[in-house]
């Protein structure tokens, strides 16, 4: 495609990203960025079913959703939505066969993905074009070097999920008025980047009784965040507030926003967190936070990350490439409940700072 094509703003742009949680929340600030250089412009999102829950109401975004899990029917439905549609560029922002294979239900002028470095899972094979080549950054700047193909370098970054007031009425349940609150959201829906349940505890029961914080317990319906969760419970000396299973996405948006911080490993709610504001603890050894911790607040994580390169893989993280993930049994006790703690004084004393 020759380079004037990305000179002029297009009158229709689809993005492609289904999944997971916390991308998608990466895909806003580059959605909203593109919208504030092209007010004409319409937008399109093809996404996946869950994480539509939390992102498919949002206004002057059409929402086209899509089960990932079923990817034949997916095709098929998709490929009728799309019928008699064409639109000037599809962004193919996920790097994953399916989501290839999906694309080729999207008609467009242009089809533009990441360099060939990048393109892993064959996403170059599906794309026209491609954004320009860069190293070792973090999720959400990658992303942005789609509206940077445009020549769009200014970065919005902005966040604003719509919160229905149902929604908030839940979170000042969970956390009255005036009250600190630390939110711990223990899981990722990986399973060795989870931290013990005897830490988290050991944190929770610090952080009520030398700090004066109330502490809710926050996590999906699954039974293993069910089961961290009374662990968790049973080992505390003190009474925290166990909502594990009990939300919705937009319910648990609406708590994170009313907390005052949140201690949670590499998964979806610190990049959740990151969209309403809320400092995050992220505890980091499996994965880099370099690459994908919540991008607000990677002065707070715990980063054992260089430290398990060295033990586990024999060389430093600088070594590596960059899409290493470290998940080895054991990864995420390199981090100590101590670590935790000198980070959640950091955070407050930042908080009262600022006040």
């Amino acid at each position: 495609m020759s380079a004037s094509a990305f000179d002029t703003p297009p009158e229709s742009v689809c993005i492609l990203r289904l999944s997971a949680i916390g991308d998608t929340c990466h895909v806003l600030p580059i959605v909203r960025t593109l919208q504030r250089a092209w007010p004409q412009t319409r937008f399109t999102w093809v996404i996946g079913r869950v994480e539509a829950k939390l992102l498919g109401h949002i206004p002057d975004i059409e929402f086209i959703v899509v089960d990932k899990g079923r990817l034949f029917d997916s095709y098929r439905s998709l490929r009728e939505k799309m019928r008699g549609r064409h639109f000037d560029v599809l962004m193919h922002m996920q790097l994953a066969l399916r989501a290839s294979i999906l694309s080729t239900a999207i008609p467009a002028k242009i089809k533009l993905g990441f360099d060939r470095r990048r393109a892993r899972e064959l996403q170059w094979l599906f794309t026209t074009d491609r954004i320009q080549p860069a190293q070792r950054q973090h999720v959400l700047d990658s992303l942005f070097g789609f509206a940077e193909k445009f020549h769009v370098y200014e970065k919005l970054l902005r966040w604003d999920i719509p919160i229905p007031d149902a929604a908030r009425e839940y979170a000042r349940k969970l956390i009255p008025d005036g009250v600190q609150t630390l939110v711990i959201s223990p899981c990722s829906s990986h399973r060795l980047r989870n931290w013990r349940a005897e830490y988290y505890a050991q944190v929770a029961d610090y952080a009520i009784s030398s700090l004066g914080l109330h502490v809710v317990l926050c996590g999906g319906r699954s039974e293993l965040e069910q089961q961290i969760g009374r662990e968790i419970t049973a080992r505390m000396q003190h009474k925290c507030e166990n909502a594990i299973g009990k939300d919705t996405l937009v319910e648990f948006l609406a708590t994170l926003e009313r907390a005052t911080l949140v201690l949670t490993p590499d998964s979806g709610p610190a990049h959740m967190a990151t969209t309403v504001g809320t400092p995050v603890i992220g505890l980091y050894a499996a994965t880099n936070p370099a690459r994908s911790g919540p991008y607000l607040s990677r002065q707070w994580c715990v980063d054992k990350y260089d430290v398990a390169a060295q033990r586990l893989l024999g060389k430093p993280a600088s070594q590596l490439p960059w899409t290493t993930k470290i998940e080895r049994p054991g990864v995420m006790d390199l981090i100590t409940p101590d670590e935790v703690i000198r980070k959640l004084h950091s955070v407050l004393l930042s908080l009262s700072r600022r006040r």
